[in-house]
């Protein structure tokens, strides 16, 4: 992705350049790692769905999501069981979990929401940014095709969780702690070795 494009979803950092070159050797992984991710989104949807039944813009923006994320679950699988592969065990994500231990502790409820909300938009961007890339650098048209299918869908994810950050507080509050995201995870990228094996 481009230094413009980068601007546009908000990212400070660039995925390594090796990244797509790794993933394309460890397919499997990277399919495996991929599925868990989609599965783990549609969860964290539905977390703060239940966590916040009372918001409706929310529970209204979200019950849908709930429903894409898991279709691509299972498109992901299908892909799978198409190249002879399984889904074996959840990979752990030293990423996310990483921008987890960066969330801010002490807040009152609907702040802990406006970063639960940052941190689930800086994911979709991220994904965005790796689909990008597979959909640009594997030699495989099919899966080109593929991810740029997820590429397109996350960015709309990435956009919507933005929007939804905008519907409880003010410009002003979403713009400083999507700053202050953006900021925590290009530190903690600079702290990973770029794997192959996986989503982020």
């Amino acid at each position: 992705m481009s230094t413009a494009e980068n601007s546009i979803l908000g990212l400070k950092m660039a995925t390594d350049p090796r990244w797509t070159e790794l993933a394309s050797i460890s397919l499997e992984e990277v399919l495996t790692d991929h599925a868990f991710c989609e599965q783990k989104a549609a969860t964290q949807c539905i977390s703060l769905i239940q966590r916040y039944a009372h918001l409706d813009a929310l529970v209204e923006a979200l019950a849908p999501i709930v429903t894409e994320e898991w279709g691509h679950f299972r498109m992901v699988l299908a892909e799978m069981k198409k190249r002879g592969y399984t889904l074996g065990n959840q990979r752990r994500d030293d990423y996310v979990n990483l921008l987890l231990q960066h969330e801010p502790k002490n807040l009152p409820g609907n702040e802990k929401l406006l970063h639960k909300l940052m941190i689930c938009a800086l994911i979709e961007a991220r994904s965005c940014e790796r689909f990008r890339l597979l959909s640009e650098g594997l030699e495989e048209e099919a899966l080109r095709k593929f991810y740029y299918k997820f590429m397109v869908s996350e960015a709309g994810h990435y956009r919507l969780f933005i929007d939804l950050a905008g519907e409880y507080f003010t410009e002003a509050q979403v713009r400083t702690a999507w700053q202050y995201w953006l900021t925590t995870e290009e530190q903690i990228l600079q702290q990973l070795p770029p794997r192959g094996d996986r989503m982020h």
